[in-house]
């Protein structure tokens, strides 16, 4: 079967051949004859071969393809006919006719490119010729595109791109056409850039060789240099669309995909609109040939590229030889001529009226020769390079085009970017422009070195050039180039991107008004670019900011684009948004990083160190193309390492700005900048000449002009010489070494200072470069000639007077200099040439071009120094250092877009600026950073600046303000660790919320002990007054509105309803509570910082109430509770605030409720703690601490929480200190007992009553108990007698001090007693262990906190596990305290007299000059005070005031019932209990108290005082309570442990319990209750008895027998007469004559001595008994006579033991007078003022009490008859 593809090829002959001869008998009439026509007989030819063969491949391309190139060459046919013929090339290259591995295909290729560069036609009309050109241009891009366009040689694809160009730029031609040319154009760049990796550079050495063998064919118009002198006509639109001409038919891709190439790129390009290339994902797509090997390629011819100077050596000879016809592309830096554009234009005679238009102007070279940049004659322009035909059938192989091209290419693009070059129309820029972005962006240019010079030199000259053009399509275009340059070429690029960034500040803050927004605008976005490159501003920092002598690039850009986001006007612009938008690029890529050093928990040692590596690698890349010298680690000289610490970082920082002051010093004056580094120690002192030179050349920021002064010095010639020493001349030409001398300072200009600077100059470069010249001073003059030489070529002073030197003359000038010889004359011409085609330029000097020429010079020769290395780092590597710099700025900026923007995207966006900002310094422990975020956010929430009522409503409307809170609580709750000033804001946030009421339920509810269900709202509703006082105001409101107004103002409130909701929703999600509960999880700084902000809020005037104060110390108080397991941390601040809190206040208000309770809530919870339950336990102490009238405001508060902290913890308490502690508590809350003088901070004066007794008040020593027991034993009392206690009734003055108010007791009290009674009520009665009281001075107590104390009293009593050793007198005593305060029930009859309130009142004025205020009705006021502002708890039990309800009495039976047994139990296991201690201490051998078993202990610490407790009772008002005591006491007496007691034991049993008990029983204890009364005397009566008779044997053996007898008669006495009823007329006498007769019975009256036979017990036994009971003796002792009854009266008291104790001091009926007192020390006295003495100052000195006066106010009459003065009475 023949191959289809011969039939298309037929096919097409058929056409072609057809128009031929149509055309030709269109023209002639007569039929054309086939064999004269050449082109007909050669399509005749072709028609044979094809008849005779199977296969199209069988016969070479070109055999088919010449005929119709024929027709395109040649110059008869019309244009249809050439296009025809066109169409048919292109449809044999799209259909992949052509064979790319068929040997012969590069010729036939060769052969097509050539004739279709080359196509000639006849013209007709514009438009059709145009169709012609269309066609060629699409034949032009299906060669190069499709695979077998590989193997067109470089000289092809140069003539096939100047072909496209020429169409591209010529204006006359429609703009269709030129679009399409421009389309096609990018698609040829495109596939030649991408398949840049492909081909590979060659070693210099190969190059030279290769030049030869690529002969150039000058084109008749070849002068025509650059070949596009179009008038210059408008440009066209750039946004023409797509021809479609210039696209592949997706059915032709498919014949194409067999085919390969090695180098793996698609050829057709795969973004073309229309095409859909099927084969694009298929490896079929790329496209192979054996030819594009790497040893094929190395061959390859290429244009050389000039990278540094010293290229220029190398080549220069070779230049001159050569005719026009043939010209060497090697470098000719002399010879302007040469220097014709590589597309030249080569159809001479092109019959098209279109072309040779574009071709006019031949003498454009002399014009360019001034137009160009000096910079263009470093560069060779080599020409577009043909082989003919001959050469190709001589078997020359054709080589694939490779780098050259492509360098030749870019380097014509590069020269059409010049803005300097007149040549370049806007359109041509433009497109150069373009073309290059495509170019950057399909290659990686930098890997090749002859195509990176380039980049560095004259792209970015050009680029940079370009920025300061007013139009804005190049303008946009060359930023876009310069972006795809830095962020791909950077680090070989580090001066340019310098200069870059410079021209965009300057642009960013340009005023000038002409400059249009979209310009600045264009910057910024351009600046944002570069900033989301990874990595991109970290090394800003690292190679700018750390560099000494770059400026610091990134600090200023910050500072801009900071001032840049604040609008001046107020309004927000995209440029606002752009700035903000590249200070978050930082932000989010430092809290990307963040995010993933905090995900990846590998070392970060090892991610830096591979990282590290990668950099490396990436730097090298290409390693085989990397020039040798490169290959070294590129670190520069001022870090140690590859990656400096920020240590060094800072040193260098720091050393840079000395060292720019340094250099600011240097430019006025030289030696005194010198001076200033070296102090500073940035220059070695003395001068090393080496390092100053160095200094001076590295440094550009020094006045080159100065520098020139300095060195040329006289004092400084060896500096001269280590300054030339820096310069390495070695294989330079002498001008040239000269021309980087003189570019280092600037030439003085005095002769003799020029001469010095050149004798050193020439003498170095001489010695380096083996002394070419027969002297040294013939360098000299040569060099001194170059001098003169530029000067007169350039200086135009100069020439204005004479026609500049020629070559000639300067040749002559220099005859025979040389040692008498001449110069090399080439040389000397060469010199000539560089100097007149460029000036040595002198620093400072020049203005415009030539200026900015030099200053692009000098960066280029630093960028070729070692400071030139730009560090590529790892992303991430200084985060730390440049959010240091950055967070203030952005901060700032973020706080400013935030408030002003309505925006929510942008709001949306400043907030998670806010987050990552505070993300990334948590990361790095930037608590500064972060308060200053807090503070900032907290402003935005508009909390802390709204008034309480507004705020919900103006928060619940407000979604900015919103945002924010929820902003701030979340970041408070994630990053609270790194929080400290900010606590204050949020806490002040918090505050006003719980103001407002915005809070969650949960947060102001706090726990309580009184209350039922245990928590207690801080929200406390207002009082009722105001709210009936608004409803009526809202009443008369609604009255006198109208309907109208009134509908208006309810409309709102449905919104404000709705917008509290809001707000409150919005408060729940913020969860401020979790900053609590999640507190325990911060970092103790963190947590202290926070604590202290709470503290903070203590009320005051202006900005904070109780309530507030109340509501963040609950906050406290619950952070302390979670951090229970460090709390020992944070205890001390607590414990001072809230000692401040309670002890310091003058009043009980809500806040000091709070604290008490709160303190409590603390101990409860903490005692579990070991660490610290010593530390809780001692705080107790505070609540003694307070004013005992505001502790008793709290006492039902300290009650219940006592109970619970026992119940809890009572096992944790070991030590008496704080058992103490407890008591002491107990002892105050239930019975009104003063706290112990030791705890009250103020001095005691100033408690209004009581002071006295304060001050009197032993400190607390716990090592001596005895102080504390409140008792004393017996051999204690006379040497303690200072230190007993005191006891006093309370007094009006206490309950006004106490805040109670009392209502008209007095009055009440009036009638019952006379006035006469309160005589004995003196305020300071002496104390002693004789009485049943403890003597304590009980205030007002609270009856409900009582019997909550007797619970937990009875709580710790009744387990044996919690009574020790520690606590058990102490809890002996708290009974009986409590027993004081619940006789009669605890309440208390007020017999205080009208004229004793005056009194005291008097004596409190006296002793506190004008205090009355506080000591009666100022605490009344104050307390009603209190009450009016809040309902607060009353805690002056209404039932004390209205009389007592019969439910009070059932509790406080049970109370008094409960102490009964309280005592009985622990009298009775008193003795087991206290040895199973003394067992334990045996086995323990416990250091401390040794703890005695023995019965005196016993009675001293246990029996004694619980006795008396129980005696107290048995006073009782009650009669139950009475009779219960009375046989408890009865049983305790007489129980079994007692009997080991001894005499001594026995006889204070009668002087502490007995005595004072039967004393109390004779007042009228409960005057309801008679006949109760005579029965319980007449029980203690017969106890009496009992317990005497029961124990007379042991009682005998006193001394003091007698007296205790003779007292035991007085009772009997006075208990016949105390009665009314017989009861005790009957019982007495009964009792009497028992004891009598056992007394008799055991012997006691008897004595065998006496006169009589009886002992004088017996004389004063009868002595007494006769006074009451005259008959008994007659009755009982019939026999018995008594003798001397007459005895003096001072005998009987001579005969007395002095231990008889006095008589009892008579009571008045309260029940709560402290009771009789029975002591052996003298009664000492001091009233407070008694009616006997009103209207007098109270007296000072004590006086004795005359037993006369006492008698006189008894109310029951003590003796019969007048009564002796017992010596006790006298003063000792």
């Amino acid at each position: 079967m023949v191959d289809k593809n011969i039939y298309i090829v037929q096919g097409e002959i058929s056409t072609v051949v057809g128009a031929i001869k149509r055309n030709s008998r269109w023209n002639t009439h007569t039929p054309l004859d086939e064999e004269q026509d050449p082109l007909l007989n050669s399509f005749g030819q072709l028609k044979e071969i094809l008849n005779n063969i199977k296969e199209l491949p069988d016969i070479e391309p070109n055999l088919f393809l010449r005929p119709f190139l024929e027709v395109v060459r040649s110059e008869d046919t019309t244009g249809p006919i050439t296009g025809l013929a066109l169409t048919s090339v292109n449809k044999f290259l799209s259909y992949g006719l052509i064979d790319p591995n068929h040997e012969a295909a590069a010729e036939a290729i060769e052969n097509m490119a050539d004739a279709v560069t080359h196509a000639r036609f006849v013209g007709t009309d514009p438009a059709s010729d145009e169709v012609v050109l269309m066609k060629i241009i699409q034949v032009l891009r299906s060669l190069l595109l499709t695979p077998v366009g590989a193997h067109l040689t470089n000289e092809s694809v140069c003539e096939i791109m100047q072909s496209c160009f020429r169409i591209c730029f010529e204006m006359r031609l429609s703009e269709l056409l030129r679009k399409s040319a421009e389309h096609t154009l990018v698609d040829m760049v495109q596939l030649l850039f991408s398949r840049l990796p492909q081909f590979k550079e060659e070693a210099k050495s190969y190059v030279g060789a290769n030049m030869k063998k690529l002969k150039m064919r000058a084109g008749g118009m070849s002068e025509s240099s650059k070949w596009k002198k179009q008038k210059r006509s408008p440009r066209p639109p750039r946004h023409m669309v797509r021809s479609p001409s210039g696209q592949i038919d997706p059915t032709q891709s498919s014949t194409l995909s067999n085919n390969n190439l090695a180098g793996g790129v698609p050829f057709i390009e795969q973004g073309l609109s229309t095409c859909s290339l099927t084969a694009s994902d298929s490896a079929g797509s790329s496209i192979s040939s054996p030819t594009t090997t790497d040893s094929g390629l190395e061959t390859c011819s290429k244009a050389t590229s000039r990278e540094d100077l010293s290229d220029l050596e190398q080549c220069s000879s070779s230049a001159n030889t050569l005719s026009s016809a043939t010209t060497l592309l090697g470098p000719e830096p002399n010879s302007l001529d040469a220097q014709v554009g590589l597309f030249g234009i080569y159809s001479q005679s092109a019959s098209v009226e279109s072309i040779p238009e574009v071709l006019e102007d031949k003498d454009s070279v002399t014009e360019q020769s001034d137009s160009t940049s000096v910079h263009d004659m470093d560069y060779v322009n080599p020409r577009g390079v043909r082989f003919t035909q001959s050469t190709q059938r001589d078997g020359v192989s054709l080589i694939p085009y490779g780098l050259p091209c492509l360098r030749e290419l870019f380097r014509f693009l590069i020269s059409l970017t010049n803005p300097h070059d007149r040549h370049n129309t806007d359109a041509m820029m433009h497109m150069g422009l373009q073309l290059l972005t495509v170019a950057l962006e399909s290659a990686h240019i930098a890997n090749y070195q002859s195509l990176l010079g380039l980049v560095k030199d004259e792209l970015c000259r050009h680029l940079l050039q370009l920025l300061s053009f007013e139009r804005m399509n190049l303008y946009a275009s060359s930023i876009r180039v310069c972006f795809l340059l830095f962020e791909s070429m950077r680090l070989h690029l580090k001066f340019q991107l310098e200069m870059y960034l410079k021209k965009m500040m300057d642009i960013i803050t340009s005023e000038n008004i002409k400059m249009p927004y979209e310009m600045k605008e264009m910057a910024l976005e351009a600046l944002v670019q570069l900033w989301r490159i990874p990595s991109f501003v970290t090394e800003l920092y690292i190679n700018y900011d750390c560099d000494f002598y770059c400026s610091n690039l990134f600090e200023d850009l910050t500072k801009l684009l900071s001032k840049n986001a604040f609008p001046v006007s107020g309004q927000l612009y995209t440029t606002h948004l752009l700035s903000l938008e590249a200070l978050l690029t930082v932000i989010n890529s430092t809290e990307a990083y963040c995010q993933a050093k905090v995900l990846n928990s590998t070392a970060q040692q090892d991610q830096s160190e591979t990282l590290l590596a990668e950099g490396e690698g990436s730097a090298k890349s290409g390693a085989e193309t990397t020039a040798v010298e490169k290959r070294g680690p590129k670190k520069p000289q001022r870090f140690s390492s590859y990656l400096p610490d920020s240590q060094e970082l800072m040193e260098i920082r720091t050393k840079k700005k000395l060292l720019i002051t340094g250099t600011e010093q240097f430019n006025q004056k030289p030696k005194k900048g010198i001076q200033f580094l070296q102090e500073k120690g940035l220059l070695s002192n003395p001068m090393d000449n080496n390092q100053v030179a160095q200094w001076l050349r590295e440094n550009p920021r020094l006045d080159k002009k100065m520098i020139g002064e300095y060195i040329s010095d006289r004092k400084n010639m060896e500096l001269l010489d280590s300054f030339v020493n820096t310069f390495t001349f070695q294989g330079l030409r002498i001008d040239e070494a000269l021309r980087l001398y003189l570019e280092a300072f600037r030439l003085p200009g005095e002769a003799p200072v020029i001469q010095r600077l050149l004798e050193t100059f020439t003498d170095n470069w001489h010695k380096v470069n083996g002394s070419p010249f027969m002297t040294n001073d013939a360098g000299f003059a040569l060099a001194y000639a170059v001098i003169m030489l530029n000067t007169d070529q350039h200086n135009h002073n100069v020439r204005k007077q004479n026609i500049p030197m020629t070559v000639e003359q300067f040749k002559k000038n220099l005859k025979g200099v040389n040692g008498n010889k001449d110069f090399d004359q080439d040389m000397l011409e060469d010199i000539y040439n560089a100097i007149k085609n460029e000036e040595i330029v002198m620093p400072d000097e020049q203005t415009g071009l030539v200026k900015e020429n030099y200053v692009w010079s000098v960066l280029l020769h630093r960028g070729a120094t070692p400071e030139g290395v730009f560090l590529h780092l790892p992303p991430g590597s200084y985060d730390h250092e440049l959010f240091t710099m950055t967070w203030g700025p952005t901060i700032a900026a973020l706080s400013y877009v935030f408030d002003k923007s309505l925006d929510d995207s942008i709001i949306q966006k400043a907030i998670t600026g806010f987050r990552k900002c505070a993300m990334i310094a948590a990361h790095y422990g930037f608590s500064d950073v972060f308060d200053n975020l807090i503070i900032s956010l907290c402003k935005f929430t508009t909390l802390s600046n709204e008034s309480v009522e507004n705020l919900p409503i103006v928060f619940g409307s407000n979604s900015k303000a919103q945002t924010a809170a929820k902003t701030v609580f979340d970041l408070a709750h994630r990053h609270g660790n790194i929080l400290r000033e900010g606590w204050k804001n949020i806490m002040d946030s918090m505050l006003q919320l719980f103001r407002a009421e915005l809070l969650p339920k949960a947060m102001v509810e706090v726990e309580d002990f009184v209350e039922p269900n245990g928590k207690i709202s801080l929200q406390r509703e207002e009082m009722p007054s105001n709210r009936g006082e608004s409803a009526v105001l809202s009443f008369v409101n609604w009255l006198t509105l109208s309907g109208a107004e009134q509908s208006g103002l309810r409309g709102p409130s449905t919104e404000n309803q709705e917008a509290k909701q809001a707000a409150i929703l919005c408060i729940k999600q913020c969860d401020p509570e979790k900053l609590i509960t999640e507190s325990k999880f911060l970092q103790l700084e963190s947590l202290q910082e926070l604590m202290k902000a709470l503290i903070s809020v203590t009320p005051d005037e202006e900005t904070y109430d109780e309530e507030d104060a109340a509501f963040c110390l609950e906050m406290l108080l619950r952070i302390v509770l979670e951090n229970r397991d460090r709390v020992s941390c944070v205890w001390q601040t607590v414990r001072d605030h809230l000692c401040h809190l309670c002890v310091h206040a003058n009043e009980s208000c809500f806040l000091v409720e709070r604290a008490v309770v709160g303190l409590l809530r603390l101990a409860i919870r903490l005692l579990r703690r070991e660490d610290i339950s010593s530390q809780v336990l001692l705080s107790l102490r505070l609540l003694l601490m307070m004013k005992p009238h505001v502790l008793s405001r709290v006492s039902r508060e300290v009650a219940y929480g006592l109970h619970e902290l026992l119940k809890t913890n009572a096992a944790n308490i070991h030590c008496t200190d704080d058992w103490y502690t407890l008591f002491s508590l107990l002892e105050c809350i239930g019975a009104g007992v003063k706290p112990p003088a030791s705890f009250q901070l103020t001095s005691t004066t100033d408690n209004d009553t009581g002071a006295q007794s304060d001050s009197e008040l032993s400190s607390h020593h716990p090592s001596e108990l005895s102080l504390d027991r409140g008792y004393t034993s017996d051999s204690e009392v006379y040497t303690e007698h200072s230190k007993t206690r005191i006891s006093r009734s309370t007094t009006d003055v206490d309950v006004a001090s106490s805040g109670w108010l009392m209502v008209g007791k007095d009055d009440l009290d009036m009638s019952k007693i006379p006035p006469v009674s309160s005589k004995a009520q003196l305020n300071h009665p002496l104390v002693n262990q004789y009485s049943l009281t403890l003597g304590q001075d009980l205030g007002q107590h609270d009856t409900k906190s009582l019997i909550k104390c007797v619970e937990t009293l009875s709580f710790i009593v009744r387990d044996a596990a919690h009574v020790t050793p520690d606590n058990f007198e102490l809890c002996v005593r708290a009974i009986r305290v409590f027993v004081e305060a619940s006789l009669n029930g605890g309440y208390r009859s007020h017999d205080k007299k009208k004229t004793y309130k005056y009194d005291s009142k008097s004596r409190l004025r006296k002793k506190a000059g004008g205090r009355e205020k506080e000591g009666g009705s100022g605490t009344r006021r104050g307390g009603s005070r209190a009450s009016s502002q809040r309902p607060s708890r009353s805690h002056s039990d209404e039932e004390e005031d209205e009389g007592v309800p019969a439910s009070y009495h059932t509790v406080s039976l049970q109370v008094s019932q409960d102490l009964l047994d309280l005592m009985h139990t622990l009298h009775t296991r008193a003795a087991s209990i206290y040895s199973s201690w003394a067992e334990e201490q045996r086995h323990l051998q416990a250091a401390g108290r040794k703890i005695e078993a023995d019965s005196q202990t016993l009675w001293t610490s246990c029996w004694c005082p619980l006795l008396q407790g129980i005696a107290w009772l048995c006073c009782d008002a009650r009669r139950q309570v009475r009779m219960q005591a009375l046989t408890y006491l009865q049983r305790a007496l007489l129980v079994h442990d007692l009997q080991t007691l001894d005499a001594t034991e026995w006889e204070s049993c009668f002087n502490k319990v007995l005595f004072p008990l039967l004393t109390k029983l004779l007042d009228n204890i409960s005057p309801a209750d008679v006949g109760g009364m005579e029965e319980t005397r007449m029980r203690g009566c017969t106890l009496l008895s009992k317990v005497f008779l029961q124990h007379l044997s042991p009682l005998l053996s006193l001394p003091t027998f007698a007296a205790l007898w003779l007292t035991i008669l007085d009772f009997m006495d006075k208990y016949m007469h105390a009665g009314s009823s017989d009861l005790l007329l009957e019982a007495i006498p009964e009792s009497l004559k028992n004891m009598l007769l056992v007394m008799d019975t055991a012997g006691i009256f008897h004595s065998a001595d006496s006169r009589t036979g009886y002992s004088d017990l017996w004389e004063i036994t009868w002595e007494r008994i006769i006074c009451f009971l005259p008959h008994l003796r007659e009755e009982l002792f019939k026999q018995t006579v008594i003798p001397g009854t007459q005895q003096t009266r001072s005998d009987q008291s001579s005969s007395v033991p002095p231990s008889i104790p006095p008589m009892p001091v008579p009571l008045t009926t309260s029940p709560a007078q402290a009771p009789s007192h029975l002591s052996q020390s003298p009664l000492i006295l001091q009233p407070l003022a008694s009616p006997l003495q009103v209207g007098v100052p109270p007296m000072s000195l004590p006086i004795i009490l005359n037993p006369a006066l006492i008698e006189a106010t008894s109310p029951v009459p003590l003796l019969s008859g007048p009564r002796p003065t017992s010596p006790s009475d006298e003063v000792k």
